[in-house]
Formats: C-alpha cells, sequence, structure tokens
C-alpha cells in the first residue's frame, strides 16, 4: 500500500471518529435538556416564568378541590405536575418562599430534601412544584425522610423521577399531602439524635469513677458500647469543624452545628468524613472503635454549647427514628 492511499485511510478514519464524538456530545446535551426546568428569576408577578408558576399552582388548588382521593385521582393530578427552578437570594427562608408561591413548605422541603428551614442556603437551585403535597424519596438520608416513609401509607402515591444536579431522583409523589404534627415537630426544630443505632450506654454524665485512672472525675459525655465497625452517624445537621488522633479521644470528630453548638465522637476507629464538609443528621461520618484512653469499644459522645459540655441525653429528640 502507497503512503498517498494510508493517509487518505486515515483521515477518513479520523473523520468519523469526530463525527461519532460530535453526535455523542449532542445527544448528551438535548437528552439533558429534557430535564431542564423553566427558571424563576424573581418571585414577581412581572417575571413571566412565576406568572407561569402562579398559573399552575392555581389550576392544581382547582383540580385537587374537584376530586376524590384515590390513586386514579393521584395519578391525575400527577401528570399535571410542573415544575420550576428558582436560585435562593440572601434574605429567602423556607416560610417566606412558600408563602409567596401558594405551597405549603413540605412540598418545597420534601422535593428539595431539606432536613430544616437552615438547609436553604442562598445561592443554592431549588425546584418549585406546582402541586403541593409530600414527596417520599426512595432512599431516605435525613430524619424528617425515614419519619416519612415509617408512618406514610404509599399505597396510592405515584412514582415519579426528578432530574436534578445531573441526578435522576426516585420519588412517591402524595399530591396534596402536608407533614403531620410529628413530622412538622422534626422539620422546624433541629433536635439532635444518638448517633448509633444500636448500643449500650456504659457510662453516664456527670461524676464518676474513672475505668482508666479508678479516681473520681466528671464524665462530659456519655459512653456508648458497640461493636467495632459500627457505623456512627452525625447527630444534628452542620460542618465537620476538626478531626483527628489524639492520646485521650483516639480518632475523633467534631462538629460544628451553629449557635455555639458543638458534637464530639470519639475512640473511632476509622474516620469516613473530610474537614469541612456539610452533614445532615445521620450522615454516615465513622466507625466505632477503641483508640486512645479506652478500656474497650464504644463511641464516647459529647454536646458543647460555647465549650461547655451539656446532658447529651437531655437535648435527644424522640427515640425509635434509627439512621
Amino acid at each position: 500500500m502507497n503512503i498517498s492511499k494510508l493517509i487518505k485511510r486515515k483521515l477518513i478514519f479520523f473523520s468519523i471518529v469526530i463525527w461519532l464524538l460530535t453526535r455523542a456530545f449532542a445527544y448528551s446535551q438535548s437528552s439533558e435538556s429534557v430535564y431542564a426546568y423553566p427558571r424563576i428569576d424573581n418571585l414577581h408577578i412581572r417575571d413571566i416564568q412565576f406568572k407561569q408558576f402562579q398559573d399552575d399552582v392555581e389550576f392544581s388548588y382547582r383540580r385537587m378541590a374537584s376530586l376524590e382521593i384515590t390513586s386514579q385521582s393521584f395519578l391525575s393530578l400527577a401528570e399535571e405536575l410542573t415544575i420550576f427552578s428558582y436560585q435562593i437570594k440572601e434574605h429567602d427562608t423556607i416560610l417566606a418562599l412558600a408563602a409567596r408561591c401558594n405551597i405549603h413548605y413540605a412540598a418545597i422541603s420534601t422535593l428539595n430534601r431539606l432536613a430544616h428551614p437552615s438547609s436553604l442556603i442562598p445561592g443554592s437551585v431549588i425546584l418549585l412544584p406546582s402541586i403541593p403535597g409530600i414527596f417520599v424519596p426512595e432512599e431516605p438520608q435525613n430524619d424528617v425522610e425515614r419519619l416519612i416513609l415509617s408512618s406514610r401509607d404509599l399505597q396510592n402515591g405515584v412514582p415519579i423521577k426528578i432530574r436534578k444536579n445531573g441526578l435522576q431522583l426516585s420519588y412517591i409523589f402524595l399530591p396534596g399531602a402536608d407533614f403531620s404534627q410529628t413530622e412538622r415537630v422534626f422539620y422546624l426544630y433541629d433536635t439532635f439524635r444518638f448517633p448509633l443505632k444500636d448500643f449500650r450506654l456504659t457510662s453516664s454524665f456527670g461524676e464518676r469513677i474513672s475505668p482508666i485512672t479508678g479516681n473520681p472525675s466528671f464524665h462530659r459525655g456519655l459512653d456508648l458500647a458497640a461493636a467495632i465497625g459500627t457505623d456512627v452517624y452525625a447527630s444534628r445537621a452542620g460542618t465537620v469543624a476538626e478531626s483527628g488522633d489524639n492520646t485521650v479521644y483516639g480518632k475523633y470528630i467534631i462538629i460544628n452545628h451553629g449557635e455555639g453548638w458543638q458534637s464530639l465522637y470519639g475512640h473511632l476507629s476509622e474516620i469516613l468524613i473530610p474537614l469541612q464538609s456539610a452533614v445532615q443528621s445521620g450522615t454516615l461520618i465513622g466507625k466505632v472503635g477503641s483508640t486512645g484512653l479506652s478500656t474497650g469499644p464504644h463511641l464516647h459522645f459529647e454536646l458543647r454549647q460555647n465549650g461547655e459540655a451539656h446532658d447529651p441525653e437531655k437535648y435527644f429528640s424522640i427515640q425509635g427514628i434509627q439512621p
């Protein structure tokens, strides 16, 4: 084969490769555009998209008023669901947003998987549904979602898929539903939770005889006995402020929760969350161990406010909501 024919074949081959790559890119762009939701720039009637959103919301309320609550009516409503996107401004709050949009905050919060009103972060983009209701995720990640999943009858719910941040999320949609009283308490009041699913309390907060020295001492937290490798969860939403390994706590994590509150997790065998990571209540952060000054596998857990230790048992939320 002469050189000119070889060069010609190579040129044809590279042309085909470039054409295929171009088609693949165009396909990915068009596929993503299917999930591009209309964007609301301002929550004002002069914003064309917001006006359309309000019209859709008003229509959904009229439809719900005319329908009986059955699985068929739920399906009919869900087919008319429209989704809009909105970027959170500096002074937006979930309650003000819900009032302005005329949609229960339960619908906005569950669709966007907000564990607490403080989870609404300026600059983030959220989705606004045109129909009030509860969106139950397939895989719960926080206490509110676990509570909803454990207490709701989902038989009449409608499976839907929502695209956000490049991910396709699966929900069961319950049109017209709102938070129950317990769900509302869990959502509005960001309470603490036990950091372990299964444990045995071996040492309480307060005065005790130190198992290390045999002398009286003040215990600044709780000792929760569990097998090495047991999952350890964040007790409340916050940011990982410190982690490391020292002679007393061994491998440890400290999480800032705002308003001066911190939680400490000591004697870990593994640290699974990077420094400065944002966590939700129930986020997996480490594994139980026996590092540092320890007489056996357990988690040493502390709650502090402005540096002062508090008895964790006084602050835990309703027991039975497990990771």
